[in-house]
């Protein structure tokens, strides 16, 4: 079976990032971003679509945003924490919360 194309955009009108499936939306990273910080608060995703990999994607892409814009993070969410415990390449931004 052929993997899911997830597209993940930032909405920061809601403070969060997207995933879509579809055009449909899959799940969501909220953030809280001030002084220079990134906070990665809850990761939600529908259960439609679980065990698709949607919340890896938004957790990657919501590090690789932060790194592009030069924000430290603070993770708050228990599944962003499990994240970057997977993938300890990702730590160099991380402020707090691990």
């Amino acid at each position: 079976m052929e993997s899911p194309v997830i597209e993940v955009t930032d909405a920061p009108e809601m403070s969060r990032y997207e995933a879509r499936i579809d055009g449909e939306l899959a799940g969501i990273l909220e953030y809280v971003e001030k002084r220079g910080r990134l906070a990665l608060s809850h990761t939600e995703v529908l259960p439609a679509f679980e065990g698709r990999g949607v919340a890896s994607r938004l957790a990657k892409f919501g590090l690789d945003d932060a790194r592009r814009r030069e924000l430290g993070v603070i993770v708050i969410c228990p599944f962003v924490r499990s994240y970057i415990e997977r993938h300890p390449e990702e730590r160099d931004i991380v402020k707090a919360g691990l």
